[in-house]
């Protein structure tokens, strides 16, 4: 596995503005994955945990990016976080390795849209990035028609979707490639009133 390359440092006080992730984005996207998770993880996880979960659990989907569902904060040059959401199966993970059944798309009339792969730069921890990006997710996913949302958090992850109406359903381990296993919590929420605001314009 390479090693994350050093990260230019920014100034967390200036604004950053949402846009679509696009696919020249991805090799940035890994070097903010690896920092984020190495740094905003830690009180949570091992560092053997981590790293078992670098490249898999935690990495970039680019199925994501091509969807048009994955969001990136830009603060000028850098990415200070992102996030995304979507209408396929997969609840978690990057898309190396996976089998393409997991990768079929999800029918709003009965399904949770998927909540995704959030990072947010170490130096931008606490501003409100996350859930701007979650805000915005919510939104898209409404538009399509989606009411439900799923995701499965990390330890570290929880707080900020319990503050955004998330409830726990499930607790349960993910087995990391190196054997170690990694608790998460399933967590889930209604987006009723969100879609039928967004339909009203």
């Amino acid at each position: 596995m390479s090693r994350h390359r050093p990260a230019a440092r920014m100034s967390i006080d200036r604004p950053f503005a949402l846009r679509l992730a696009a696919p020249g984005d991805a090799a940035a996207l890994e070097d903010l994955i690896a920092l984020s998770t190495r740094v905003l993880q830690a009180p949570y996880y091992s560092r053997e945990q981590i790293e078992g979960a670098l490249g898999s659990v935690f990495a970039v989907d680019r199925q994501l990016i091509a969807d048009g569902t994955y969001f990136v904060a830009q603060s000028g040059t850098t990415l200070a976080g992102c996030g995304g959401w979507s209408r396929r199966k997969t609840l978690f993970g990057g898309d190396a390795g996976r089998d393409a059944a997991d990768d079929t798309l999800l029918d709003p009339s009965r399904d949770a849209a998927r909540i995704r792969a959030f990072f947010v730069h170490p130096e931008c921890a606490r501003r409100g990035i996350g859930a701007a990006i979650l805000d915005a997710c919510e939104r898209a996913a409404a538009k399509t028609g989606f009411t439900e949302l799923e995701l499965v958090a990390t330890l570290a992850g929880v707080p900020l979707y319990a503050r955004g109406g998330f409830r726990a359903t499930e607790s349960f381990d993910i087995t990391l490639a190196n054997g170690l296993p990694m608790p998460v919590v399933r967590m889930r929420k209604s987006i009723a009133q969100t879609a039928v605001a967004t339909a009203g314009g």
